[in-house]
């Protein structure tokens, strides 16, 4: 298959070349699998295979883009997509800025990230998978609810500027399960990502939510006074609030635009705890990275903050040509961001749980109906759901309604800190809208933060 789809896009290069055109193709075939589970029974079982041309013509200044969905075997259809896009760009407003058309000097292709094992995985063994996640847990009260989602992602990528094409192909798996009272209107949720078949760990579910439905079921629920609190975030949680850094911290061209708490004075500067580090790891495969960007730019493990310091922006091509800066390798469909974990000890929530406590502390697993409040200012808003704990400081456990945060960034990942924990796990970030897309940041598996505010505090579930 890899060969038919180099081929194919040789084929339409080479009649673009004759056209006279200047095209750049972008080929993304998608195998997506997906098993829903819904009070205890399979509520969808559904697989697709799309392939996507998106075709871009460039004239000078001007760029025109046709996109559509089609099949390797219609190449006429292919071919009149080019043709309409070299029309389109005639009648296009020119840009501000000359973007920059790559010249590959190599073809490249990169299955490194690919499983097939995991890619074709089962309906029976998806079924299997949930039903070692479910155990003795389910009950007429208690209902399993998730999705078990899978697949593989191909992207080929080439232009009328030169002969070579770049071909990268990867696996992914997302897991997400969910145990809700009927009666109680509780949820407690456990979730895993995967880039191979050796990943996938279904009895490792189980023990937390095991652990989870323990503590809902015997402790007593309650609704949290205002104040401050210390707060240990679980990966789920961490890697939400990362996700917005994308949007309002380290993107060069979202910066130049208005929408970043970074600025560019900031260069160098600490402005997080020591304890805190991200880069953009293009060789963590947990992540699905992306070897090369769609410009053929070759991408190495970028580090955006160091202990705190802030080493720079992230630029895509176009940004990057629009406000004069140089491009870092990031003109690409989702980043590979890997949070470095710390020195504690804390692989589990049992161990979490078992940890002695100077104060109260509250466990805040999972990030809700969240939203960016004020982007110059990193303050991000989101409620606790999924299994939300207070561990008192006399070694007992209570369970709180739903609390929400109102936090700035610098407050969530700055001096307030206490700890991160030294094992970390990649939190799948992938959504099942649009195009195949799979992501996922690596993260500790906790990290403390003393003296956060919480901005409200539910009444029930």
């Amino acid at each position: 298959m890899k060969e038919k789809i180099l081929q194919t896009l040789s084929e339409l290069r080479a009649y673009a070349v004759e056209k006279g055109y200047d095209i750049e193709l972008v080929y993304h075939e998608e195998d997506s699998y997906l098993m829903r589970f819904a009070n205890s029974a399979i509520s969808l079982n559904t697989n697709e295979h799309i392939i996507r041309l998106d075709i871009t013509a460039n004239e000078d200044r001007k760029r025109a883009s046709y996109n559509l969905i089609t099949d390797l075997s219609h190449m006429d259809e292919m071919k009149h997509g080019i043709d309409i896009a070299a029309e389109m760009v005639k009648h296009a407003q020119p840009l501000s800025y000359s973007p920059t058309i790559p010249v590959y000097t190599e073809t490249f292709i990169d299955e490194s990230g690919f499983d097939a094992s995991l890619a074709q995985i089962s309906n029976e063994e998806r079924l299997a998978y949930f039903n070692k996640v479910a155990g003795s847990l389910e009950t007429e009260d208690l209902r399993l609810s998730g999705i078990f989602s899978n697949g593989a992602n191909t992207y080929a990528i080439t232009n009328t500027r030169s002969q070579h094409s770049l071909y990268m192909k990867t696996s992914d798996a997302q897991v997400s399960t969910v145990l809700a009272h009927t009666k109680l209107k509780w949820e407690v949720t456990a979730e895993q990502s995967a880039q191979n078949k050796t990943e996938l760990d279904p009895l490792a579910l189980n023990r937390e939510l095991a652990l989870l439905v323990h503590h809902y079921e015997n402790d007593e629920a309650i609704q949290l006074p205002l104040g401050t609190y210390d707060i240990v975030m679980g990966s789920a949680a961490i890697a939400d609030f990362l996700t917005y850094f994308k949007y309002i911290a380290f993107d060069g061209g979202l910066m130049k635009r208005g929408f970043s708490f970074m600025r560019e004075e900031n260069i160098g500067q600490k402005v997080f705890s020591d304890k805190f580090t991200l880069v953009d790891d293009t060789d963590d495969l947990r992540t699905f990275p992306l070897k090369r960007d769609f410009n053929g730019m070759v991408r190495k493990p970028y580090t955006i903050y160091e202990k705190g310091v802030f080493k720079g922006f992230v630029w895509s091509q176009d940004d990057a040509d629009e406000f004069g800066a140089k491009a870092t390798g990031h003109s690409v469909p989702h980043y590979s961001l890997s949070m470095h974990g710390g020195d504690q000890d804390v692989a589990t929530l049992g161990d979490l749980l078992k940890m002695p406590r100077d104060n109260d502390i509250l466990y805040f697993p999972f990030l809700h109906y969240a939203g960016i409040v004020n982007p110059p200012k990193g303050i991000i808003t989101g409620s606790s759901r999924f299994g939300a704990l207070l561990l008192k400081k006399d070694g007992t456990v209570q369970v709180p309604y739903n609390y929400r945060l109102t936090i700035s960034m610098f407050d969530l990942f700055g001096d307030k800190v206490q700890w991160m924990s030294k094992q970390t796990t990649a939190y799948n970030l992938s959504s099942s809208y649009g195009s195949r897309n799979p992501m996922a940041t690596v993260v500790p598996n906790f990290m403390r933060i003393n003296g956060l505010e919480i901005s409200h505090s539910n009444s029930s579930y």
